[in-house]
């Protein structure tokens, strides 16, 4: 990027002589004109004027071009040209999603899943320096999507998210040691995982204290978020008849462990009651984890007076030219 700038600006004020000399050059006119003295100037009345007596103002416009050229060039204008050198610090992400049957619940709309889903590809859509992966849990785990930069995927891998894709239950535990497994090799600056589920521990192999201690050693922050209403929500269940028939369901988030967790490993904990709750969640955390930008400018600044000079030198030579060649004029 490059501007022009003015190192000695007062000058230009200069520029406002031009004017006064066209003023000037109007009214005194007729001084300018070249003239021989005669009895009789009836016979020259009737002769056609030459073109030179329109061209010779030729020669007053090159001097006031000139100057104006001089003045702008003791004004000083200099370019300055700028670079930025950007360095990115990177964050490395894992969202882990619960996908157990309770995801189902509407106390979320359209139901808790979708809500998850389509704020966390806002959270993902505004993050395009970092790098992120998905991982999913039910009884067991899954990873949907390992790190990477190509949100794009991440995005089309989110949305074809279902609840049933795995056994049913919820491996809290098992979920967190699959993302601590993505991110333990990484050389991000940050490494965080974003774990966000309905229900309690109640499947899987691996303990949620184990996990928590695993992401612990490996300088990973836990972000737990969970999802649902307090009291009961509104749960779909299939009748005897194949219809779908809600039911209202105790709400079993086990907020303790989840405390723990986030505690544990440097992280926080979320309860999202509403779709708006949540939005504010992913916006408090996109907050917490924004990656740090060092921004070194260079400016250059080129004086570009010189070239006006020469130009208002070639205009006055050419004027000289002129006024003693094409233009010249007789006096007395």
């Amino acid at each position: 990027m490059s501007s022009i700038e003015f190192a000695s600006a007062y000058f230009l004020y200069g520029l406002i002589i031009i004017p006064l000399l066209v003023v000037w050059y109007i009214f005194s006119g007729r001084k300018h004109q070249a003239y021989v003295k005669f009895t009789d100037t009836s016979f020259f009345m009737e002769m056609p004027k030459s073109w030179k007596v329109y061209a010779r103002h030729i020669l007053f416009v090159l001097e006031m071009c000139a100057l104006a050229l001089l003045i702008i060039a003791l004004a000083r204008p200099q370019s300055s040209a700028k670079n930025q050198k950007i360095n990115i610090e990177g964050i490395d992400i894992v969202l882990t999603v619960d996908l157990s049957s309770s995801m189902l619940a509407q106390d979320l709309k359209p139901d808790r899943l979708e809500a998850a889903k389509n704020i966390s590809a806002d959270f993902v859509k505004g993050r395009p320096e970092d790098r992120m992966g998905l991982v999913v849990f039910a009884s067991e785990t899954f990873t949907q999507v390992p790190l990477t930069t190509d949100h794009g995927m991440l995005l089309n891998m989110m949305k074809d998210l279902k609840c049933g894709m795995l056994e049913d239950g919820t491996a809290i535990g098992d979920g967190l040691a699959s993302s601590v497994s993505r991110l333990k090799e990484s050389e991000a600056i940050s490494k965080v995982v974003i774990l966000l589920t309905d229900g309690d521990n109640n499947a899987g192999s691996i303990d949620p204290a184990t996990a928590s201690e695993m992401a612990k050693l490996f300088g990973i922050r836990v972000y737990t978020i969970g999802v649902g209403t307090r009291g009961t929500a509104p749960y779909p269940v299939q009748t005897p008849f194949g219809g779908i028939q809600y039911q209202q369901i105790p709400v079993t988030i086990n907020e303790p462990l989840l405390q723990k967790i986030a505690d544990d490993t440097g992280g926080r904990y979320f309860r999202a009651t509403s779709n708006e709750k949540l939005q504010q969640i992913y916006e408090e955390i996109d907050k917490m984890e924004r990656s740090k930008i060092e921004v070194n400018e260079f400016t250059r600044v080129t004086e570009e007076f010189l070239p006006l000079v020469w130009w208002s030198l070639a205009l006055l030579l050419l004027g000289f030219i002129l006024r003693n060649t094409i233009f010249k004029t007789l006096t007395d």
